[in-house]
C-alpha cells in the first residue's frame, strides 16, 4: 500500500483546467504511467481472446488437437494475464483518484489558509465547500479514466488492424463505425457540459445561503425573519432540483446511447460476417472470431464514452477549481522583508494618530464603531496602511512576522470543532494554570464548570451549543491563552451583562499588566480600568488621556459614553 502526499502538495499549474490535470497526473508519474500501461495490457489482452477462440475452432474442424492444445492454452495465458493487469491496473487507478482528489484537498486548504480573512470576501463559501465534495470526486475520476481510457483506444486499434487483415470490408466497418459512434456520442456531451455547470453554480449559491441560514438563526428568529428566508432556500432549493433533473436527462440519454449505439454496432458485424461466412470469404473460426470482437468491443466503445463523460466532469470541475488558486490575497509579502528590534514596541497608526505605548493597557472610544474597527485592521495589518511598529511599517515585514507579534481578536473569530481544551490551546503549548487563569480573566470558568468532561468536552462547529455572551467570553480566553506581545481586543464584552463586564474590565487589566492590550469599545466598565484612554472621532484621534479625564474635558467623548451608559 502506497502513502499518500503528507507534505507540500507542491507548486500547482493554475493557468488553465487542463494543465492542472495534467501536472496532477504527472505528480506520480510512476504510477500514472504503470496504470495506463496496465490498462492497455489488460484491454489487449481481452482484445486478443476472440482471435484465440477463432484458431482453436479452426483446428477443431480440422480435426488438429495440437492446435487446439496451443490455442487453449494461448486463451489460458490471456485470461491470466487479463485478470494480474486488471487487479494491478486497479490498485493504480484507485492510488491516482485518491492522490488527486487528495491533492487538491491540500491546496484548496492551503489557498484559504493564504487568503486568509479575505477568503469570505472573495469567494463563497458554498463554492469552497462544493469543491471539497463534489469537485474533487470529479477531479479523481478524470485521473483514474486515463487508464481504462488509453486501454480501449489501443484495444480498438488492435482490432481494427486484425479484423483488416482477415476481411477487409469488416476492417472498415468497425474503423469507419467507431469514429461515427463516437461523434453521435459527442453530440450528448456538450449539453451534458452545459447542464452540470449550471447544476454546480446552484448547489454551490444554495450551500452557501443554507450556511448563511443557519449561522444567523438566532437572529432571524429574534426579528421575525425566519419564514422569509426559509421561503427564498425552498425556491432555490427547487431551481437545484430542476438544474438536476435536467443533468439526469441529459445523462440516461448518455446511458442509453452507450448501450443502443455498441449493441446496434454489433448486430451489423455479427450480420456482416455471418454473410461473408455462408459465401465462404472468412473461414467458421473467423467468424467465431469475429462475433467475439464485436461483442468485445462494446467494452473499449463504452470505456471511451465514459472516458469522455468523466473527462469533462474533471475537466468543469477543475475550472472551479483552478479559479480559486488563481486568486491572491489582498496583502502582498514585501519584496525585501525588513527586521524588527527584539522587544515590544510602540505600535502606531499613522492614519488616525493613534499610538500605544508598549506595555499599556489602553482603550479607543471611537463615535461609530467601524472607525475604531477600521483603525484595528490597520494596526494588526488586515489591510494596508500607514502603521508601524518600532518605527518600521508594517507593510515592510513579513506577514508572519506581524501576526507573531500582533493578535487582533474580534467577534468575527468562530470556535471549531474539537476539544475544548484544544479550542482554547491550539498550538498545546499551556498548562492548567494558564488556561484556567485565561478563564477566570474572561470570567469562563462557569462555563466549563458546566460543562460534562471540564475542558475535555467537545465543542461542536461554530460552538453553537454556547450563547453569544458564552462564545464571546471563550474567544477572549483562547486570545488570553495566547499571550501576544501585542493584543488587539474589538468589543470583547458587547454580548455579556453589566456584572460580568465588570469582572472582564478588572481582571483583563491584571491579566494583561505589563503588555501590549488595546481594547475598543465605548463601555464606561472597561474604560474606567484602562491606563490610557483614546477618543476617535471620523477617523482621527482628537483626544486622549484617563477615562475621567475625558468625562471632565470632552464634551464629545462624554456624549459617546452616555450613549453606552443609555
Amino acid at each position: 500500500m502506497r502513502s499518500l502526499p503528507a507534505g507540500d502538495p507542491g507548486v500547482p499549474d493554475s493557468r488553465s483546467a487542463t494543465r492542472y490535470l495534467v501536472w496532477l497526473a504527472l505528480r506520480h508519474k510512476a504510477v500514472f504511467s504503470a496504470g495506463i500501461a496496465l490498462g492497455v495490457l489488460w484491454m489487449v489482452a481481452q482484445a486478443l481472446m476472440p482471435a484465440a477462440v477463432g484458431r482453436a475452432v479452426d483446428g477443431l474442424t480440422r480435426r488438429d488437437e495440437g492446435a487446439l492444445v496451443t490455442w487453449g492454452l494461448v486463451l489460458l495465458g490471456l485470461g491470466v494475464l487479463q485478470a494480474v493487469a486488471g487487479i494491478l491496473r486497479h490498485r493504480c487507478a484507485v492510488f491516482n483518484w485518491l492522490a488527486a482528489a487528495y491533492r487538491t484537498v491540500q491546496l484548496t486548504v492551503q489557498t484559504a489558509n493564504r487568503l486568509g480573512a479575505a477568503l469570505p470576501r472573495r469567494v463563497a463559501a458554498g463554492e469552497v465547500v462544493s469543491i471539497g465534495t463534489a469537485d474533487i470526486s470529479h477531479i479523481g475520476h478524470a485521473i483514474d479514466i486515463t487508464a481504462r481510457g488509453t486501454g480501449a483506444v489501443v484495444a480498438i486499434v488492435t482490432v481494427a488492424v486484425i479484423l483488416l487483415g482477415a476481411s477487409v470490408p469488416l476492417g472498415l466497418v468497425v474503423v469507419l463505425g467507431v469514429p461515427l459512434l463516437m461523434a453521435v456520442v459527442g453530440l450528448l456531451i456538450r449539453p451534458l457540459h452545459r447542464q452540470q455547470q449550471a447544476y454546480r453554480d446552484s448547489e454551490g449559491a444554495l450551500t452557501t445561503r443554507a450556511g448563511d441560514i443557519v449561522s444567523g438563526l438566532r437572529v432571524l428568529r429574534g426579528v421575525g425573519g425566519e419564514p422569509v428566508l426559509s421561503a427564498r432556500y425552498r425556491t432555490q432549493s427547487q431551481a437545484l432540483r430542476a438544474d438536476g433533473v435536467r443533468v439526469a436527462r441529459v445523462e440516461s440519454l448518455l446511458e442509453a446511447a452507450q448501450v443502443l449505439l455498441p449493441g446496434a454496432f454489433l448486430v451489423l458485424v455479427t450480420w456482416l460476417g455471418a454473410r461473408f461466412a455462408l459465401r465462404g470469404e472468412i473461414s467458421a473460426g473467423q467468424l467465431v472470431a469475429f462475433y467475439g470482437y464485436t461483442a468485445f468491443l462494446v467494452s473499449p466503445l463504452r470505456q471511451l464514452t465514459e472516458a469522455v463523460d468523466k473527462l469533462t466532469r474533471g475537466h468543469v470541475a477543475a475550472r472551479r477549481v483552478v479559479r480559486l488558486l488563481r486568486l491572491t490575497p489582498e496583502l502582498a509579502e514585501p519584496a525585501r522583508p525588513a527586521r524588527l528590534p527584539d522587544g515590544p514596541g510602540e505600535l502606531v497608526d499613522v492614519e488616525s494618530g493613534v499610538t500605544l505605548r508598549p506595555g499599556r493597557f489602553t482603550a479607543l472610544a471611537a463615535t461609530a464603531p467601524e472607525e475604531a474597527a477600521a483603525i484595528v485592521d490597520r494596526l494588526g495589518r488586515y489591510v494596508d496602511g500607514e502603521a508601524t511598529l518600532h518605527g518600521v511599517p508594517l507593510r515592510d515585514l513579513p506577514l508572519a512576522a506581524v501576526r507573531e507579534r500582533i493578535m487582533v481578536a474580534d467577534n468575527d473569530a468562530h470556535l471549531f470543532t474539537g476539544s475544548l481544551r484544544a479550542e482554547l490551546d491550539p498550538h498545546d503549548t499551556a498548562d492548567d494554570a494558564t488556561i484556567a487563569a485565561a478563564l477566570a480573566a474572561a470570567s469562563a470558568t462557569d462555563i466549563v464548570d458546566a460543562l460534562p468532561d471540564g475542558l475535555d468536552s467537545a465543542v461542536a462547529e461554530r460552538g453553537r451549543e454556547f450563547s453569544g455572551g458564552q462564545q464571546q467570553r471563550l474567544r477572549l480566553a483562547r486570545a488570553l491563552v495566547a499571550d501576544p506581545e501585542t493584543l488587539l481586543l474589538v468589543e470583547p464584552t458587547s454580548a455579556v451583562d453589566a456584572h460580568t463586564e465588570a469582572r472582564i474590565a478588572d481582571r483583563l487589566a491584571v491579566a494583561r499588566a505589563g503588555r501590549t492590550t488595546l481594547v475598543c469599545t465605548t463601555s464606561p466598565l472597561v474604560l474606567g480600568r484602562a491606563e490610557h484612554v483614546i477618543f476617535v472621532e471620523d477617523g482621527k484621534a482628537v483626544a486622549e488621556g484617563t477615562h475621567a479625564e475625558l468625562l471632565d474635558g470632552e464634551p464629545r467623548y462624554r456624549a459617546t459614553v452616555s450613549r453606552e451608559e443609555g
